[in-house]
């Protein structure tokens, strides 16, 4: 039984704890070291012009729901103007707001009211690569081979004996070939240019100072209207290795049979930390502890901490945990791992569950055997998940996230124990994914479905009149944050109470040590200062010892002393 092991109150009377992570210092509090960091995907939020597509000013009305919360600071997924063809990632003109989602008054105003509660403002940026329609990539088209307009792209002549072919066999993430080829202005077949992404995303090349310039103009352009960081997307992908080689790998350049990780030539090469020691020494210029946070699916963990030492990124995404199965040891691994890593380079691990890209954590641990289309959504013929267990894995999973010492990001809707739309029509799908694929990928249009505001209005309050670019669920009125708000029981406010928790006690900035527990497979049990977090995640309850619950996954999930299966816990231990 756990409470047989489990009987001190402290770890100085259990000499089997050995602390795995000490807590921050009084020297190391700065504020994104423990932060609680909520992404917001602005489309899908709250729309107040009606048009069915949520925009800055429905940001910034929703302020007072989101300072419940007790956030820190709100990431933003791009609102730049941009033909939309991957939700925004298309960027046609970094330092203006898209008219979808409003004005640069209205993110003005957005800034301020964030302020006005204590919360910071960081926004996406899409380094990698702009929109086809962008100006300068616009002037590299209209450009002869060789010309410095042409080089702030990566353009490249045709394999074969007339260039037909691409220049080498790089595939795209959303399928197909990564190059697509140009006309000369005479109409004859031109030069190719790389795109890792859609063929209307064609890729900046790095290795010019001109693009370094460029970028660090936006840079100042949003850090001098006050924001308080940077989420940086796809940031291992900027620099290329120079020969281009052909790759046999996976196009996300996460590691396969054969193909590891670390030999992508598209990914992580080693002059892109340069870029950010640049870009840490522009931020440390202004005042309030700006931060830098990389999107970087970099593997082992050991390579991902590298973009955490102390004068590069600020914050890293934990790719690993976020991907980590229904499995206590598996967790227990991540954690300490992650800990391990970032720790010797005296960084936070930053914590996340779900994002815009990937399944919503509520789907994916209530998805039982094997998944047909791993990493990509469900769709109405796929088997559906069990939401009840999903649900109520997810509230666990999310309780012990939030005890973790480090940094958490939250996507929006999570709060509400949101699932992904899995029966979606496919008429509606918009995710280049899909359509690049012929629908062989369902894509992210699942997890990116507008929030329910009220129970009992058109498209659950998330539109004046009731329009929705996606459809939502009609089983979602139960998941509305008013109805939500009025029930205790509430995934809203478990969140609430967690996150007010987390401050109270400091757990953020606090520190690990594993309790010993009995069944390896199935609890995950450590101790954050004098708190006790206990997840079972095995099929049979297990004992706890004497403590106050301060925060349960589910209302009587710890009574008399016992912790239900798929729950957990935080305990105040004397």
């Amino acid at each position: 039984m756990l409470s047989d092991v489990i009987s001190s109150p402290g770890p100085d009377a259990n000499p089997a704890l050995v602390p795995l992570h000490a807590a921050s210092s009084e020297h190391d509090r700065q504020w994104w070291r423990s932060s609680v960091i909520y992404q917001v995907y602005p489309r899908s939020f709250r729309d107040l012009s009606g048009d069915g597509i949520g925009d800055l000013p429905g940001i910034t009305a929703e302020m007072a729901s989101l300072a419940e919360l007790d956030i820190d600071a709100l990431w933003l997924s791009p609102f730049y103007r941009s033909p939309q063809n991957d939700a925004g990632y298309d960027v046609a003109d970094y330092c203006s707001v898209d008219p979808l989602f409003g004005t640069l008054d209205d993110f003005d105003a957005l800034v301020d009211a964030a302020s006005g509660h204590g919360i910071r403002i960081i926004v996406d940026l899409v380094p990698n690569h702009c929109s086809n329609e962008h100006a300068l990539f616009q002037a590299a088209l209209a450009a002869p081979p060789n010309s410095p307009e042409r080089d702030m792209f990566i353009f490249r002549d045709g394999a074969g004996e007339n260039g037909d072919a691409p220049p080498n066999n790089w595939q795209s993430h959303f399928g197909g070939s990564a190059w697509t080829r140009t006309n000369n202005t005479d109409g004859t077949p031109g030069q190719w240019y790389l795109h890792l992404f859609d063929s209307s995303q064609p890729d900046f090349n790095w290795d010019n100072p001109a693009v370094r310039a460029e970028f660090e103009r936006v840079l100042r352009f949003w850090l001098d209207r006050g924001v308080g960081g940077f989420r940086v997307d796809v940031a291992h992908a900027l620099i290329k290795k120079s020969d281009l080689p052909d790759w046999g790998g996976r196009a996300d350049g996460c590691s396969s049979e054969g193909f590891p990780g670390h030999e992508a030539p598209m990914f992580g090469q080693p002059e892109v930390h340069d870029i950010f020691r640049s870009w840490r020494k522009l931020l440390d210029e202004y005042d309030g502890e700006r931060v830098l946070c990389a999107e970087a699916t970099i593997d082992p963990l050991d390579r991902l901490s590298d973009w955490v030492r102390s004068d590069e990124m600020h914050q890293t995404f934990n790719f690993a945990y976020l991907n980590h199965e229904w499995n206590a040891g598996a967790v227990r691994h991540v954690v300490g791992s992650s800990l391990e890593a970032f720790d010797k380079v005296g960084a936070p691990t930053t914590w996340v569950l779900s994002n815009h890209d990937v399944v919503r954590h509520a789907t994916r641990f209530g998805i039982e055997g094997h998944q047909e289309r791993p990493g990509d959504g469900l769709g109405p013929e796929d088997p559906q998940p069990n939401y009840e267990l999903g649900l109520s894995r997810a509230r666990a999973a999310s309780l012990l996230m939030l005890a973790l010492p480090g940094g958490v990001y939250l996507y929006q809707g999570e709060e509400l124990g949101l699932p992904d739309h899995t029966t979606m029509p496919h008429d509606f799908r918009q995710d280049p994914s899909y359509h690049r694929t012929g629908g062989a990928r369902l894509g992210r249009d699942g997890c990116r479905v507008p929030l329910p505001w009220h129970a009992a209005s058109d498209s659950f309050g998330f539109s004046s009149t009731g329009a929705a670019w996606l459809p939502q669920p009609a089983d979602w009125a139960l998941l509305a944050r008013d109805a939500q708000r009025e029930d205790p029981a509430s995934t809203l406010n478990l969140y609430r109470s967690a996150l007010a928790v987390r401050r109270e006690y400091a757990l953020g900035a606090g520190s690990l040590a594993w309790w010993p527990d009995v069944d390896g497979e199935s609890v995950v049990a450590f101790l954050n200062g004098n708190v006790l977090v206990v997840l079972n995640m095995g099929s049979e309850p297990v004992d706890l010892p004497a403590g106050e619950v301060l925060v349960a996954s589910e209302a009587g999930a710890a009574a008399g002393g016992i912790l239900a299966p798929n729950h957990a816990v935080w305990l105040r231990l004397s």
